[in-house]
């Protein structure tokens, strides 16, 4: 796959960029070789490879997946001008 330069002026426009003409050229050849490095990429055999997050093999932290309230509630709410039952009380926006 090549880019071509109305591509390329595409490409700047959808992202904003301003490109004048004389930079359109570079941009191009840029271009055509990002691409030509994905297509090698997709040569590479990757049967029976694993799908790996980091390249070290290691297993997330996990804390259970409790509800609770913090065991804090008075300091949560200690500065606040009015509260009720541990929630803060604010003034009616909507009449």
């Amino acid at each position: 796959m090549s880019v071509d330069a109305m591509t390329v002026r595409r490409i700047a426009q959808l992202a904003r960029i301003a490109v004048s003409e004389a930079e359109v050229p570079h941009l191009q050849g840029e271009l055509n070789a990002i691409l030509a490095f994905v297509e090698q990429l997709s040569e590479v055999n990757v049967e029976g490879v694993e799908p790996m997050t980091s390249v070290t093999p290691m297993e997330m932290k996990k804390r259970a997946d409790v509800v609770n309230d913090g065991e804090i509630p008075d300091d949560i709410v200690r500065n606040a001008p009015a509260t009720e039952n541990h929630f803060f009380l604010v003034p009616k926006v909507v009449e």
